[in-house]
């Protein structure tokens, strides 16, 4: 390759690194997301993974810039692939300014490739596993980053291990990060980025780990789940938080057990999490139909996948949106959550058990693999008010679980809270929660349960319009492309385009009709094939949807992609 020309980088970098299961991708991520954080910088990493422990080919791409970023990109600045395999796959994405490093020893020739030894480093310093740590030096050499931060990392790092293990890995970092420096120095890469001090004490969070605290801070004391990727993160975080926080882990047998264990907590007076994928959440029908009959509050983490059936294990779709909306049999109401970033992880996670109390119906918390596997630096949660507010009340001895309310809402009860009996049954029943087949009863019980969608608007989420509210095209996302979205919209700065992200589902909220009865040409973004939101907004609000941009092939919208498809509706003529 000649390197007598730099190259030239701006100040928002895209590294990516690829390889197989079992080489180390996610030490190199780790250790880049932290260190560069760590040194002011803004960060954000998403993955795709195939569904295997070793082998096959995976990535992961690393925004590293000088403004905050949370979405992927199609374009690669700095390329490292661990194995032909990677260099072949993702050679389509490569630039003539894209810098590949890369051990020539282990890849297939390439144009663009300078010969970075992972190997011989490693090997040099003790051993071929301490390649991940050269990896990490290179990059960080690249960027200048100061070396005492890779030293401290890897003592942290390693700290349970021998310490000639600590010894090897810090001497195949200096080596790589050398190796870095003298590429700077040859004048073969220049950098834009610059550092900001503010950044340095963000939050290093994923996806995973907004949901789980957001549950933390939301009282929950009981998670029921069976693992099933990509939900398995979220009960993994809470196990590991458990002491700290008096909260009961149980790994149920089945789906079908850890929903009815959350529902037997929330009866006892716990607030109960469930987490799951698609599959897992169709297991649980029955179960939320039982929430539906006796009005107990449930919250459960649906994150999806690509299905049907097993799918695309690993990778990302919104898919399960009807499935949310329609799962258990009968009708009963429920509440439909999407959050769109790592701050509404948190919030809308924590706001979920506050409504589930309050309304007693099943409130269901949509992510998906992509949000859930990202990871990024934001400045704070919002801790404001952390108190937990308690629905239930103290029942006395003329106590019945289901009066008849002109809101629908019935004074909730615990067992041997107080002197009334707290009867539930899953048959319909009378005020008391006795069986009951009068017919009369059982119309004015269902028209109950179901007043409660009226009460639900009073507390519901609005939509967040993203750009001028003088816009000709309005473009509606939900869920997590909110943040690709907003990045391409700002790309199309003077075009009479604005966005309108969706957090609430269903039911939807009020404040959105306005705004999208406004809209000359509707566009809806999303993550599926058959655009779900889209005929859920043509069904509730009467609108007429005339483009859907959807995706469907596990991967999530980069900016570029969706940047060119709005720019080919803008420019198509009426």
């Amino acid at each position: 390759m000649d390197t007598s020309a730099a190259n030239r980088f701006s100040d928002d970098i895209s590294i990516v690194l690829g390889g197989a299961a079992g080489q180390g991708i996610q030490t190199i991520e780790l250790g880049l997301t932290r260190l560069l954080k760590q040194s002011g910088y803004h960060v954000f990493a998403s993955k795709e993974y195939m569904s295997r422990i070793r082998g096959g080919s995976n990535s992961t791409q690393i925004r590293v810039s000088s403004r905050p970023v949370a979405a992927p990109l199609e374009r690669i600045d700095l390329f490292i692939p661990l194995d032909g395999a990677a260099l072949t796959r993702l050679s389509p994405r490569l630039k003539d300014a894209t810098l590949v490093l890369g051990d020539r020893a282990g890849l297939p020739d390439h144009p663009r490739l300078i010969d970075l030894p992972l190997t011989t480093i490693a090997e040099q310093a003790g051993d071929h596993r301490y390649a991940s740590s050269v990896a990490i030096g290179a990059v960080l050499g690249l960027l200048g980053v100061c070396l005492e931060l890779l030293d401290d990392f890897l003592l942290q790092r390693f700290a349970d291990h021998p310490s000639t293990v600590i010894a090897g890995n810090r001497v195949a970092a200096a080596a790589g990060y050398q190796h870095g420096r003298r590429l700077c120095e040859k004048g073969t890469v220049q950098f834009e980025l610059r550092p900001l001090a503010s950044v340095t004490g963000d939050l290093l969070l994923s996806g995973s780990e907004a949901v789980g605290l957001g549950a933390l801070a939301g009282g929950c004391n009981f998670i029921s789940s069976y693992p099933m990727s990509p939900a398995t993160e979220v009960l993994t975080f809470l196990a590991q938080q458990a002491g700290n926080f008096a909260l009961v882990v149980d790994q149920a047998e089945d789906e079908i057990a850890a929903i009815n264990m959350a529902l037997g907590a929330w009866y006892a007076g716990a607030r109960a999490l469930v987490s799951t994928s698609g599959g897992g959440f169709a297991l649980m029908g029955e179960g939320l139909s039982l929430a539906g009959m006796i009005e107990s509050p449930l919250v459960v983490h649906l994150a999806q996948r690509p299905g049907p059936a097993t799918g695309l294990p690993t990778r990302t779709e919104q898919g399960d949106l009807q499935l949310a909306l329609h799962a258990g049999h009968g009708e009963f109401p429920r509440l439909v959550l999407a959050p769109g970033s790592l701050q509404e992880a948190f919030s809308l996670t924590r706001r979920a058990f506050d409504l589930a109390d309050k309304y007693q119906l099943p409130v269901i918390i949509l992510t998906d693999q992509f949000l859930l596997d990202s990871l990024s630096n934001i400045p704070a949660l919002d801790l404001h008010d952390l108190q937990v507010r308690h629905q239930f009340v103290e029942t006395d001895a003329g106590y019945v679980r289901y009066r008849l309310t002109a809101s629908g809402l019935s004074p909730r009860g615990l067992p041997g809270h107080g002197k009334g009996l707290v009867c539930l049954d899953s048959d319909e029943h009378d005020e008391a929660g006795h069986i009951s087949e009068d017919l009369a009863l059982r119309t004015a019980m269902t028209d109950k349960r179901l007043r409660k969608h009226r009460a639900l608007l009073e507390d519901a989420i609005a939509p967040q319009l993203l750009g001028s509210d003088d816009y000709h095209t309005l473009v509606v996302s939900w869920g997590s492309t909110y943040h690709v979205l907003r990045e391409a919209l700002g790309a199309l700065k003077g075009r009479p385009v604005a966005g309108l992200h969706f957090s609430q589902l269903y039911p939807l909220p009020p404040q959105a009709d306005a705004w999208l009865r406004q809209a000359r040409q509707l566009v809806v973004v999303e993550g599926n094939a058959t655009g779900q939101f889209a005929r859920l907004l043509e069904q509730a609000c009467g609108c007429s949807v005339d483009h859907r941009i959807l995706k469907y092939n596990g991967l999530p919208f980069t900016v570029e992609e969706l940047k060119q498809r709005l720019q080919s509706l803008l420019d198509a003529p009426d």
